[in-house]
C-alpha cells in the first residue's frame, strides 16, 4: 500500500502546505482516460479505499490520497458520498496527517449506542479507525463525527494501539460482533492477520492470529476485511477473511486473496489446508479492497483500488491517478471446485444502460467506449480452442478477454493496448482460472474508457485490467480460432457519470 515511507522526512513541510481545508478540484471529462462511470478523484494521487461506511441514506468512501501530486506522498483521507454507490459527491479532505504521522487505511463505524461516548448531538457518531505512519512506525488511531462524515475530530488519546515492535502493522477494518457483544478489528501484521476486541473502541485487547503458514506469502499483508456470508442455497453460513498482499500475485505485483473458514468472536481458522491460494480476482488491476460491512439489505459491497504497484506512479494519466472497481456485491456458492467467493455487479450497475442491443458472431458492436457486454457459449458446440471478446480501435490497438480450452483458463491479453512504455511490467497476457464444469461459459464485461472488468461464469472467476489506448476502444467483436456457438448475447452502451 505504501511504498515510500522515506518520504516523511518532508511530511511537516508538505502538511504545512496542504493543511487548510482544501476543497476537492473539480475533475474534467475531457482528459485523456478519465473514467466515465467509474470513481476517481477529483485530482492528484489515490490509492485504497478506506472507511466505508453507509449511514443515513449515503455510502461514504475515504481513500488514501496525497493532494499535492499524482504520486504518492503523505497520505491523507479524500472523501466521497454516493446515494446510489455509482454517482459520488466529492466532499473536502476528512483527515490529514499531523505529529503522530500520515494518515493510513482503515475503516469507519456507525457507533450506534455510543459506545466510546463521543456522541454529542442527535447524530449517532462515526467513528474512523486508521493507521498512523510515522517513518515506518505504525500506530491505530480513531477519530469521530458528529456530523454525518462532513467533519472529524481526532481522538486526544491516541494511539488507542501501540507498536508492538512489528515493522508493517496496520489497515485496522472494524465491525460491530453481535454473539459477543464487542467490536472486533482486523490488523495487518507483516505476515499475518491479528485480531483485537474492544467494547469502547478505545481500549483493545489481542485475542487471536491467523495466516503466518496459510495462503500467499509472497509479500507484505495488508487491508484485511473480516465478514460472515450464507451459502447460497444451503442454511449454512461461513467467514470470508480477505488480505491484500503486494507482491505476490498470480499474475504480478499487488492482489487480493481471501480464505473462507470460521471466527468463533476472537481468532479467524480457515477450513483450508495452508497451501490453498485463492484470490478474489486474478487481473492485474484490483488491489485493496474491501467492504461496506453495514450496507441496507443485508449486502456484503466490495470495492477495490483499480491499479497495481508495479505501475500505478508512472500510469500516462495527466491531472489524477487512479479509480476504483465497480461496486460488487460478495456471495458465497457450492461450485465444482468447492465453496468459492463470488463477485457480482452491483444492482445500481444497470441504471447506466441504455437500449438493449444484440451482437453476431459476423457483426462487430460498435459504440461509445463505455459497454456492457454479455455473452453465453455453448462448449459442447463450439470448435474453438481459444475465443472470446475483442475490444480494439481504428489505430490497431486492441484488448481480448477470452477462454483457452486446452488450459482451462480464462484471459486478459494486453499485448498491444496502446500507450505501453511507462512500463515493462504493464504488458503482457494475465490469466484466471475456469473454477465451473458447466458446458455453458459466460462473458459478462464492463469497458470503460480506461478499463475492463470480467465476471464469468457469473462472478465465480474475475479479472480487472486497465488499459490506455491512443484511441478509445469503440468497436468490439467476437472472435475465435474455430467456430463458436452463442446461446445469447446481451450489450449495451452506457451512459456517462458526468
Amino acid at each position: 500500500m505504501r511504498l515510500l515511507q522515506n518520504l516523511f522526512l518532508i511530511a511537516l513541510l508538505t502538511t504545512v502546505i496542504s493543511c487548510s481545508k482544501k476543497e476537492p478540484e473539480t475533475a474534467t471529462i475531457i482528459e485523456p482516460h478519465r473514467p466515465q462511470f467509474h470513481f476517481s478523484p477529483p485530482a492528484k494521487w489515490m490509492n485504497d479505499p478506506n472507511g466505508m461506511v453507509y449511514y443515513n441514506g449515503e455510502y461514504h468512501l475515504f481513500y488514501q490520497h496525497y493532494p499535492d501530486s499524482t504520486m504518492w506522498g503523505p497520505m491523507h483521507w479524500g472523501h466521497a458520498v454516493s446515494k446510489d454507490l455509482i454517482h459520488w459527491e466529492h466532499l473536502p479532505i476528512a483527515l490529514y496527517p499531523d505529529s503522530l504521522g500520515y494518515i493510513f487505511s482503515g475503516s469507519a463505524v456507525v457507533d450506534a449506542n455510543n459506545t466510546a461516548g463521543f456522541q454529542s448531538g442527535n447524530e449517532k457518531p462515526l467513528v474512523a479507525i486508521f493507521t498512523y505512519d510515522k517513518q515506518g512506525y505504525e500506530t491505530q488511531a480513531i477519530a469521530f463525527s458528529n456530523d454525518k462524515g462532513h467533519t472529524w475530530t481526532k481522538y486526544e488519546n491516541n494511539p488507542v494501539i501501540k507498536n508492538p515492535g512489528e515493522k508493517d502493522f496496520r489497515d485496522p477494518k472494524v465491525f460491530w460482533h453481535v454473539e459477543s457483544e464487542h467490536w472486533i478489528m482486523s490488523l495487518a501484521v507483516a505476515n499475518r492477520i491479528q485480531f483485537f476486541r474492544s467494547k469502547n473502541l478505545k481500549d483493545w485487547e489481542l485475542t487471536g492470529e491467523f495466516g503466518r503458514e496459510h495462503g500467499n506469502h509472497g509479500g507484505v499483508w495488508e487491508c484485511p476485511d473480516l465478514f460472515q456470508l450464507p451459502v447460497t442455497g444451503t442454511t449454512e453460513t461461513r467467514w470470508v477473511l480477505l488480505v491484500s498482499i503486494n507482491p505476490g500475485s498470480p499474475n504480478g505485483g499487488s492482489g487480493t486473496q481471501y480464505f473462507i473458514g470460521n471466527f468463533d468472536g476472537k481468532t479467524f481458522t480457515s477450513e483450508h489446508g495452508p497451501s490453498t491460494e485463492r484470490f478474489i480476482d486474478y487481473g492485474r488491476d484490483n488491489y485493496a479492497g474491501v467492504t461496506w460491512g453495514n450496507a441496507p439489505d443485508g449486502r456484503t459491497i466490495f470495492l477495490g483500488w483499480m491499479s497495481n504497484w508495479n505501475y500505478a506512479q508512472v500510469v500516462p494519466t495527466e491531472t489524477w491517478r487512479s479509480a476504483m472497481t465497480l461496486p460488487r456485491d460478495l456471495s458465497l456458492h457450492n461450485t465444482s471446485a468447492g465453496i468459492r467467493l463470488v463477485s457480482t455487479p452491483s444492482k445500481e450497475v444497470e441504471q447506466l444502460r441504455t437500449e438493449r442491443k444484440d451482437i453476431t458472431v459476423d457483426q462487430p458492436f460498435i459504440h461509445t467506449g463505455l459497454a456492457e457486454v454479455k455473452v453465453e457459449f455453448d462448449l459442447n458446440e463450439t470448435a474453438a480452442k481459444d475465443f472470446g471478446i475483442e475490444l480494439f480501435n481504428s489505430k490497431n490497438e486492441n484488448i481480448r478477454i477470452g477462454y483457452d480450452r486446452e488450459s482451462n483458463w480464462f484471459y486478459i491479453d494486453r499485448t498491444n493496448p496502446g500507450k505501453k512504455e511507462f512500463s515493462t511490467d504493464f504488458v503482457g497476457i494475465q490469466y484466471a482460472p475456469r473454477f465451473s464444469d458447466s458446458h455453458i461459459l459466460t462473458l459478462h464485461i464492463f469497458v470503460d474508457v480506461a478499463s475492463v472488468e470480467l465476471f464469468a461464469d457469473g462472478g465465480v472467476s474475475c479479472m480487472t485490467a486497465i488499459f490506455f489506448p491512443t484511441e478509445d476502444f469503440t468497436q468490439l467483436k467476437i472472435y475465435g480460432d474455430g467456430e463458436v456457438k452463442l446461446l445469447s448475447t446481451e450489450a449495451y452502451e452506457l451512459k456517462s457519470i458526468w
